[in-house]
């Protein structure tokens, strides 16, 4: 391993009076052994479901009044309920299965939790030791299985090893860029004998984050910055991991340079203030698409060059130096070379921009972006996010989405799904603070929002938890509604019901001559006609909610949308579901076409910007 971090997530080691640390040293057995490691490094949430392999560990969990378990319906419920816990609390998510189909089980979110640098534990039973390798009754190679998709995994087989282990998982998961990683343990180690002692000593001679950044590559940075007339700051996930949203704000003040968040890193800077462009990308504004592609620097800020954000990436930001700083390294140079590289923990590099930059200005450097802001204003003006109404008086899915962001308390944290509701939410909805916006970016994992949300919600209970989820998302893990109305999680979940999987039924409308093969979601080639009068009704997400516990609601009619908001935000004692009747042929707007150019981005169908060529000196 090639990282290892300051600011761990480490328990502080209790010290004798000489100074040295004291250990606590207690005969358990390994499962008892596991659950107390998992108090001393401060877990207090564990979303999972027991098993054979994994049994031996939630005997003693029974008796610990410091790590609640919630009880899932699903594993994969489990493991994005441990990233929603994660993404809004900024702690480590914990999750837990048994062996076999129940780590299996949990391979999407954690794949889902290694493309968003999300901090994951997952612990997982293995069958005992000498079995290993037979063949045995639910076994798997879950390290095997996940070791591409985790930061590191470990199989335990000794239980003197437990605490050790798990005190390195959350060390690893924590620091450096956060990760995923996975704690397989044999059950013969959790039913063994040992002693427990605390703090552990822990052994990660590889593992060296670099979080201070170079000096001179900071001052090279600052000075193309204070030199270039087309900058703009290019902001990723990694900013709002690093806890940066305070320096970016600075940073950006003081420079006066254009800011364009991802995705992931929505938030992070304050959609309403005036250097805030927009989100780039495949669906991105019109104006944070383009001043990426005329802009002469770009200050890429814990961002990987996605190429949802670039599109053809032999196209991408052609007259633009790069400046690249991010804390793994493996990332700069991966898809655009840096003309400025800086490996860096976000907090830290930001921090030292600032103080370059100043001292760049007292020596009478300053960028001059007057003509920039004209070019970036007009384009502003002239190619706003809109939406328009349908003609036949049925809701537009923008307008839910915008509603339920107006009516929502302050400090509300929305988790979406994946597809053109997720994009939607991302574009009317605005998102003033960190840790606002739960969503599957890489992976975009279909079916992420509503457990994502239940963990958030079991996170931060004093805050209001809405998922904006589609039809099709929602039919992946709806089950765990179960698990929210059984444990006191009142999450509020907007089913955005076009009857369809509407991000690929747009792709069919765009580039497969309207041939909707296979995407309509409410009948089948072979429905009755029943099914098909009933339309967006099979399955009935009222019924199918009231059934799982929940209070539900549908709404159909744009006169009802405000009174039914108002009436889900009113309900805190249960989840609420909303199921808005939205018009199918919604589309996401604006578009680059996958495979193509940024400069081939398109306001709305049929509507390609017209920039002139005056900007492309």
């Amino acid at each position: 391993m090639t990282e290892q971090a300051s600011g761990a997530h480490h328990p502080q080691p209790r010290a004798r009076s000489g100074g040295q640390p004291s250990a606590t040293v207690e005969h358990v057995t390994g499962a008892q052994s596991l659950i107390r490691s998992l108090e001393e490094v401060g877990a207090d949430t564990v979303f999972g479901i027991p098993g054979g392999a994994i049994l031996p560990a939630y005997d003693p969990m029974m008796d610990s009044s410091k790590v609640r378990h919630v009880l899932v319906r699903h594993e994969q419920g489990a493991g994005h309920a441990a990233t929603g816990y994660a993404q809004a609390t900024g702690k480590v998510g914990v999750c837990m299965a048994t062996s076999g189909p129940g780590a299996t089980n949990l391979v999407t979110p954690i794949a889902d939790a290694h493309m968003d640098s999300v901090p994951l534990v997952a612990i997982t039973g293995q069958v005992a030791s000498k079995s290993i390798g037979t063949d045995a009754f639910q076994e798997a190679d879950i390290c095997g299985i996940t070791m591409p998709i985790t930061k590191h995994n470990f199989l335990v087989t000794k239980a003197e090893d437990i605490p050790r282990t798990i005190a390195e998982a959350f060390h690893i998961a924590s620091t450096g860029r956060p990760g995923p990683v996975l704690v397989d343990i044999a059950k013969d180690a959790l039913q063994a004998k040992t002693t427990f002692s605390w703090p552990p000593q822990t052994d990660l001679p590889g593992y060296r984050p670099v979080t201070k950044p170079h000096a001179k590559q900071i001052r090279e940075a600052a000075k193309l910055i204070t030199g270039a007339r087309r900058p703009v700051l290019y902001v990723g996930g990694g900013v709002l991991k690093a806890g940066a949203t305070a320096e970016l704000k600075v940073l950006a003040e003081l420079t006066g340079a254009p800011v364009t968040t991802t995705l992931m890193a929505l938030g992070a800077f304050p959609d309403s203030h005036p250097l805030h462009v927009g989100m780039p990308g495949m669906h991105g504004a019109v104006t944070a698409v383009t001043a990426l592609q005329k802009a002469d620097l770009i200050v890429a800020l814990g961002a990987r060059f996605d190429d949802r954000v670039t599109g053809r990436l032999d196209s991408f930001a052609p007259y633009a130096k790069v400046v690249h700083a991010d804390i793994d390294p493996a990332e700069i140079g991966k898809n655009r070379t840096a003309d400025v590289p800086i490996v860096g923990d976000a907090r830290e590099v930001i921090a030292d921009l600032v103080q370059a930059v100043q001292a760049e200005h007292s020596d009478g450097n300053t960028g001059d972006y007057s003509a920039w802001w004209k070019d970036l204003n007009r384009w502003r003006e002239t190619y706003p996010l809109g939406y328009e109404q349908p003609d036949d008086g049925s809701l537009a899915p923008q307008q839910v989405i915008q509603r339920i962001g107006q009516l929502a308390p302050e400090g509300t944290i929305f988790a979406a799904g994946v597809g053109q509701h997720q994009m939607w939410a991302a574009h009317f909805i605005d998102y003033e603070k960190p840790a606002t916006w739960l969503n599957s970016g890489g992976a975009g994992t279909m079916g992420y929002a509503v457990p994502a949300a239940m963990g958030a919600k079991a996170g931060a209970p004093d805050r209001t938890v809405w998922a904006i989820d589609g039809d099709g998302c929602f039919q992946m893990t709806n089950q765990e509604l179960v698990t929210c109305a059984l444990n006191n999680i009142p999450i509020k979940v907007a089913i955005i019901n076009n009857g369809a999987l509407g991000m690929v039924r747009q792709w069919q409308t765009l580039f497969y001559n309207q041939r909707y093969s296979n995407t309509v979601l409410h009948s089948g080639p072979e429905a009755t006609g029943l099914e098909k009068s009933a339309g967006t009704r099979v399955p009935d997400f009222v019924k199918l909610s009231e059934a799982m516990g929940c209070h539900a609601i549908r709404c159909e009619s744009p006169d009802e949308l405000d009174k039914v908001i108002a009436e889900a935000n009113a309900i805190n004692d249960r989840p609420v579901v909303i199921d808005f009747i939205v018009h199918e042929d919604a589309m996401v707007w604006p578009m680059v076409a996958a495979g193509t150019s940024n400069d081939e981005v398109m306001a709305a169908r049929g509507v390609r910007p017209d920039f002139g060529d005056n900007e492309d000196d």
